[in-house]
């Protein structure tokens, strides 16, 4: 089977040592990616651990794909304990870091212990050398881009970086990487801040010799490059419109199912602000947007369609260049859009403030630096809804994304089983409701929907390919790739989803977790569907049987 190849790199930098491990067995079961690095975080995390602890640790890690040529392959997964769900959290980032981390020799990169004082840690083949730069606190991250350019004569693509956010330990801060990419969801900006690493590059000459098959490898390159999908000129956000028309697009902190003033923030706004193309390592699909406005000559990447319902619809705002302006913004101060805006977002329902576009980014401003208010909503809405005097809109602590789980209800179920929480690219059931391949009302019946598609995105994060490339990467071509049948690779994704939960268990989740803040149709007998398909208890918890045997295997 196709596997990633070489040692895992643990770094303490407590001490400042840099250790290499062969994990050669775990890489030839496990492949590589999300899969490889939630086996070694279930295994060295201790249970107990506090998310901003030095015992806790954060994983980097790439598939054996990133050694291709290939379209949809330029991605990385990063894992750890989230400071948001106080869970285990896996996210992925695209941009042009994999084939540079891949060119050091690594596989996985962990990071452990906590610093005195604020590093950069350069990883090259020839070892580790630890940077002390007191001048880079509080630092955006383009800047810290351009220190590095200028230090060390490498670009953004070269590394990953925190903003304010992350330093300041905002529970949502994402790590940033070729300064418009984000390893968003979870909070894993904020482990780095706590171990006091504000940056990490990569630089090396030493790539690991894998073999990728050709074809399928040319095909999907090809397929990519003469595509003519409308996500290629409007990214996520072409489909902005038929969803608020004919489902929902939460509005106005979920008092509100659809937006007025959808056209205005969707995929035709954005392709009118698109300025040239963009894309990540290696590939042709080029579906990132590149974007500008002349009047005020304000550039960014995106906005992307959770930002536009993060920082447009959810707070009531519908012009676009201010839904471009916040997205810049949490770029720049390392956020993820998606629990920012919320966040923001249920602030504004607190204060009656719904279209304040100024309002709401002074608020994102004071959020990354803990100002005044900032520091409550830096918690996330699970944690200050009470004193905000709003709905808790959140599963597992983790903010919503914009796909209704009150619509679609296959959603909604795995939004309340997920083991990241309310996040949408977990399973991405909504794909099948919103193509009408199942009936989007009802949750009963779609628990085997729901596992199938969690153990096909794990291993897709394990790969690691992009979501996006799921047309032009079908089972049979997974198969070549993979050298081994589709049976194999859903088995070592059922695997990282109980890996994962049982890491959860043991700090306390339970059924009781695996809920939603509003009620769906028989939910409590979906969810007992659900544990039922995956083998576990009927109080959500995952056996040490079943562990050991995941373990064995």
């Amino acid at each position: 089977m196709l596997h990633a190849v070489g040692p895992l790199l643990s770094i303490d930098v407590d001490d400042r040592t840099a250790t290499e491990t062969s994990i050669e067995g775990l890489l030839e079961s496990l492949v590589g990616g999300r899969a490889v690095a939630t086996a070694l975080a279930h295994d060295r995390i201790p249970f107990s651990a506090d998310p901003f602890g030095p015992e806790n640790r954060a994983y980097i890690s790439t598939g054996p794909l990133q050694q291709s040529t290939m379209s949809f392959t330029g991605r990385m997964n990063m894992t750890g304990l989230s400071p948001l769900s106080n869970g285990l959290v896996s996210t992925n980032a695209g941009g042009y870091l994999s084939r540079n981390f891949t060119d050091t020799g690594i596989s996985v990169l962990e990071v452990t212990g906590a610093s005195d004082d604020l590093l950069v840690i350069h990883v090259t083949d020839d070892g580790v050398e630890f940077e002390t730069v007191p001048e880079l606190e509080g630092a955006p991250v383009p800047e810290v881009s351009d220190y590095i350019a200028t230090t060390r004569d490498l670009g953004p693509d070269n590394c990953i970086a925190i903003g304010p956010a992350g330093e300041n330990l905002v529970r949502f801060a994402s790590v940033m990487t070729f300064d418009s990419r984000a390893f968003g969801r979870g909070g894993l900006g904020a482990v780095l801040g706590s171990k006091n690493v504000k940056c990490i590059t990569f630089e090396g000459n030493s790539p690991p010799s894998i073999e990728i098959p050709n074809p399928p490898e040319s095909d999907v390159h090809r397929e990519a490059a003469t595509s003519d999908d409308r996500m290629r000129r409007q990214g996520t956000t072409g489909g902005t419109e038929s969803i608020n028309e004919n489902f929902s697009l939460p509005t106005r902190y979920f008092e509100e199912y659809e937006f007025e003033h959808a056209a205005d923030i969707g995929g035709d706004a954005v392709e009118e602000k698109k300025y040239k193309k963009g894309a990540c390592s290696a590939c042709a699909y080029a579906c990132k947007l590149p974007t500008r406005d002349e009047a005020t000559g304000l550039e960014t990447e995106g906005p992307e369609f959770e930002t536009v319902y993060s920082f447009g619809s959810m707070q009531g705002i519908g012009d676009i260049v201010d839904v471009m302006q916040a997205n810049e913004l949490c770029d720049r101060l390392g956020m993820d859009t998606i629990s920012a805006g919320v966040t923001v977002a249920a602030y504004l329902a607190s204060e009656d403030e719904f279209g304040n576009a100024d309002l709401a980014q002074e608020i994102t401003r004071k959020i990354a630096h803990r100002e005044e208010v900032g520091d409550l909503l830096a918690e996330g809405v699970h944690r200050c809804h009470d004193q905000l005097g709003v709905t808790d809109y959140t599963v597992k602590g983790l903010e919503f994304a914009a796909h209704d789980g009150r619509v679609l209800h296959g959603q909604g179920l795995s939004y309340a089983v997920a083991n990241r929480g309310a996040d949408h690219m977990y399973a991405t059931v909504l794909k099948l409701e919103y193509n009408g391949d199942i009936d989007p009302q009802g949750t009963l019946g779609k628990a085997d929907i729901v596992a199938e598609r969690e153990n096909r995105n794990a291993f897709r994060d394990t790969g690691i390919v992009c979501a996006f490339g799921s047309d032009y990467l079908t089972d049979d071509r997974l198969e070549t790739l993979f050298d081994t049948d589709m049976e194999t690779l859903l088995d070592i994704g059922s695997k990282t989803v109980t890996l994962e939960r049982h890491f959860n268990n043991q700090r306390g989740f339970d059924e009781a977790d695996d809920d939603l803040p509003y009620d769906l149709p028989n939910l409590e007998d979906a969810v007992q569907e659900y544990y039922q398909v995956r083998g576990w208890n009927e109080d959500g918890t995952v056996s040490e049987d079943t562990v050991t045997d995941v373990a064995a295997d």
